[in-house]
């Protein structure tokens, strides 16, 4: 998949634990889990929107566009 998810590596720089994280945005950690290993297919702006705000980042930070080497 060409679209990298790093919210463990903004988690750690924040020293976040994904139960906090998952508490202050509202979601499951199941579900948190999931895009944190980047087992989905989608995200919804505002899930994005408190997850940029709660770690204080940028969209940017959290994903990226690795172009497919195949």
């Amino acid at each position: 998949m060409p679209i990298i998810v790093n919210l463990d590596v903004v988690m750690a720089r924040r020293k976040m634990k994904m139960k906090d994280l998952a508490d202050e945005i509202g979601i499951s950690q199941t579900n948190l889990s999931l895009l944190k290993n980047s087992h989905v297919r989608g995200i919804r702006f505002n899930t994005l929107e408190k997850l940029c705000e709660v770690l204080q980042c940028q969209p940017g930070d959290l994903l990226e566009y690795k172009e497919d080497e195949s």
